[in-house]
């Protein structure tokens, strides 16, 4: 007998089967779909019937009272207020001292955001080369600034540049060859409003400057260290790595901006004690002069929709913006 007669052969063992599919999940309710569509809106609901309320009824009788012939006899109600279609922005349009105060109003707005978004942005690099302590004292005089009431910054500023008590006068006129004794600022529009754009200017560079310092630190040390490997200097740095970061950031800061600084309305007012003369009129004291100085409230709030239709404008572009930095994100 061989030894392959007598050797036992192997017991295989059996396979396991597999268990058997168990029943499908039930499919979602489409209510409770609906549900988790609508808890947004529901959230959102408190603060949309503020905004409606607030906002929404100031805007609607702003567009009616554009429409409509409406005065002092209107308001005591002695007349009714007639409809006039669109002769109020005829007027408004076809009056040459409006295209003045929008052209002045323009260039006043792309010179305030231009400097503080320049200045902004020199302060917040700045921030990122100095010591802890010095920073802390940067941010809490930026913040102490930015959170001083308008009415009080503008007072400071008047003082300021005051033409018989002015200290800016008084300094300047200790250097040589510089006479500023008696020096009127608002003499003239263009210096009027030069003081007044530097008021704006110091108003806004705190939350510009405190808002990209946030940006800088999320921009990645090891790209800037590799563009400078690769034999960039700082403005390389700053233009290929830093810029590209924060685009998204500069875009919300500037629309933002030429929003707040078309609607400056307090610091040309205050500094003007209540009366702008001509050269220093903006659309929104020009607005107001038309509707609270000539009672004509019909015409002023035909000026203030154009406003708000120049500022939708401004945000439809900020929109655009965004959407194309989402998209390459």
């Amino acid at each position: 007998m061989s030894a392959a007669d007598t050797t036992t052969p192997a017991k295989v063992p059996p396979q396991r089967q597999a268990p058997p599919p168990g029943p499908p999940p039930p499919p979602r309710r489409a209510a409770s779909a609906k549900g988790g569509a609508a808890t947004p809106w529901l959230l959102l609901a408190p603060c949309l019937l503020i905004l409606a309320g607030v906002m929404g009824y100031p805007l609607v009788r702003l567009v009616t009272l554009s429409f409509q012939k409406f005065g002092q006899s209107q308001l005591w109600g002695f007349q009714q207020p007639e409809s006039v279609g669109f002769a109020n922005f005829s007027k408004v349009l076809g009056d040459g001292d409006f295209w003045q105060v929008v052209l002045r109003t323009i260039g006043f707005t792309v010179g305030a955001v231009v400097f503080t978004m320049v200045l902004g942005m020199l302060v917040a690099l700045l921030l990122q080369r100095v010591s802890g302590w010095v920073k802390t004292l940067i941010n809490i005089a930026l913040v102490a600034s930015w959170g001083m009431p308008v009415i009080v910054a503008t007072t400071v500023f008047k003082w300021l540049f005051d033409a018989d008590y002015g200290i800016l006068n008084a300094l300047a006129s200790k250097l040589p060859g510089v006479d500023l004794i008696g020096h009127n600022w608002f003499a003239s529009g263009p210096e009027g409003l030069a003081v007044i754009m530097l008021l704006v200017v110091w108003g806004a560079v705190p939350f510009v400057v405190i808002t990209l310092s946030a940006g800088l630190t999320q921009v990645p040390a090891e790209l800037e260290e590799a563009a400078r490997l690769d034999g960039a200097g700082s403005w390389g740095v700053f233009r290929y790595v830093t810029l590209p970061v924060l685009k998204p950031v500069i875009v919300m800061l500037t629309t933002l901006s030429v929003i707040w600084d078309m609607g400056v309305f307090p610091q040309v007012f205050v500094m003007r004690n209540g009366h702008p003369e001509a050269q220093f009129q903006l659309l929104t004291t020009y607005s107001y002069d038309r509707a609270f100085v000539v009672n004509d409230y019909a015409q002023g709030s035909a000026i203030a929709l154009i406003t708000v239709v120049l500022l939708l404008g401004v945000v439809a572009v900020y929109m655009r913006q965004m959407l194309k930095i989402g998209e390459v994100e």
